[in-house]
């Protein structure tokens, strides 16, 4: 289902607005914030068309909306054809490279925690070893305030630790929105993945997990970039 190019400015704006937000995004703040040369009532307009087609969502509780997760990947989609710029953080891990093999992925995965806010999980497939860093930073997130949202969050971590070789991960980024995962309890979830490889020839999997309303494009240019200059 295509979008008119105002339809698509309109929705990346939403998306990026509920990400910083991690509230409903209402026409009365895009006309504030935003010059889109239209009146409101067609702003207003053109978000009940999103709705209709499925790219936004409106909570019961309120008149703004949100993204699903056909509108988060709508908005993904875009970034991953950007080419990005290797973060200067990524340069700086990587000269902390030692002989051994195990601290320096420990210490990769929990740079990458702490800078994504994330829960991230390293695998190293030979050893069969995992490392999972930023459990602090990723519960600060307003989603974890609801219990149920934690419990499902820790069995989906559980899930996608045991069926983490069933990974179809290349060197290409994968990003998996909500119900695109196939692991129960993920549709509250993102999860983007990239395999890696290692000077020293150790291969593995390296993941960031998170609430759907995660910043996509910070994290995605990161372990986008951090794959490749590995390989």
């Amino acid at each position: 289902m295509k979008l008119t190019e105002r339809q698509g400015k309109l929705l990346n704006v939403i998306v990026k607005e509920y990400i910083d937000g991690a509230q409903p995004v209402s026409s009365q703040l895009l006309e504030k914030k935003y010059s889109f040369d239209v009146s409101p009532a067609t702003i207003r307009n053109e978000m009940q068309k999103l709705t209709d087609k499925g790219f936004l969502q409106q909570p019961h509780t309120s008149a703004g909306r949100m993204p699903t997760d056909k509108g988060y990947r709508f908005f993904v989609n875009i970034l991953l054809e950007k080419k990005s710029k290797n973060p200067v953080e990524i340069e700086k891990w990587l000269q902390e490279e030692t002989e051994d093999t195990l601290q320096f992925i420990q210490s990769l995965t929990k740079h990458i925690a702490e800078t994504t806010n994330t829960l991230t999980l390293s695998y190293l497939e030979k050893e069969d070893i995992f490392w999972k860093e930023g459990w602090e930073e990723v519960l600060k997130e307003p989603e974890f305030e609801e219990r149920d949202c934690l419990l499902n969050f820790t069995s989906f971590l559980r899930n996608f630790e045991s069926h983490i070789e069933e990974l179809k991960t290349d060197s290409e980024i994968n990003v998996s929105i909500g119900k695109e995962n196939p692991l129960p309890k993920a549709k509250d979830f993102t999860v983007i993945s990239s395999h890696y490889h290692l000077p020293g020839g150790g291969e593995g999997i390296i993941s960031i997990l998170g609430p759907k309303r995660m910043e996509y494009e910070k994290n995605i240019s990161l372990i986008n970039s951090l794959a490749k200059l590995l390989e």
